[in-house]
């Protein structure tokens, strides 16, 4: 005996399955290990925080990009990863540089509809591709959900958070992009992978 689900179900089932998978990825490429793929290619965004140096692989701690943001908050940039998959994953810390308790500005989700019924995000993040002469928009599944960090809704002073962006892979003669992201300055990264 089989059971039969309605369409709407086994899509939301699908998205669920989607989002808690590149969840589970996204919160295990902080962990440090590099799983014997990638070399080089972890985050540095890890349990630990703060600006403590270690020694992940031989890289430095050094952000591909900075971007300022208001009040106080910085968009550091740790890597911008991109997979055989066709994504582009781009991993950061937000921090807030200031002295008092910051709340997240809700810009950062964009103004689409689809997005903004999710609650706060990144989904207003945008990859410019001045090569390809392209921008590139945050993935969604199929419930319009953006495939970034969601649910932020203010850091405390000198608190650090990681997050993630993921976009569709620009070509792969394309080695830099822009970063745009509502309310903060732009910031041009390196893509590896």
């Amino acid at each position: 005996m089989s059971i039969r689900f309605p369409a709407r179900t086994r899509r939301g089932m699908v998205a669920l399955a989607v989002t808690a998978g590149l969840a589970f990825g996204a919160a295990g490429c902080g962990s440090g290990g590099d799983g014997g793929k990638k070399p080089g290619a972890s985050s540095s965004a890890s349990p630990r925080g703060g600006s403590q140096p270690s020694a992940q692989e031989g890289k430095s701690e050094a952000p591909l990009a900075e971007l300022s943001g208001p009040s106080g908050l910085v968009l550091q940039v740790t890597s911008a990863i991109r997979d055989s998959g066709g994504f582009l994953t781009i991993n950061a810390n937000l921090k807030n540089d200031g002295s008092q308790m910051v709340v997240v500005p809700v810009a950062l989700r964009g103004d689409e509809t689809e997005i903004v019924q999710h609650g706060t995000s990144f989904g207003g993040a945008t990859l410019v591709d001045s090569k390809g002469k392209k921008r590139y928009y945050v993935l969604r599944d199929t419930d319009g959900r953006p495939l970034t960090t969601t649910d932020l809704s203010s850091i405390e002073a000198g608190q650090t958070i990681p997050v993630f962006m993921q976009f569709p892979a620009p070509p792969a003669d394309t080695t830099e992009v822009t970063l745009q992201l509502p309310t903060f300055s732009s910031g041009t990264i390196k893509i590896s992978g």
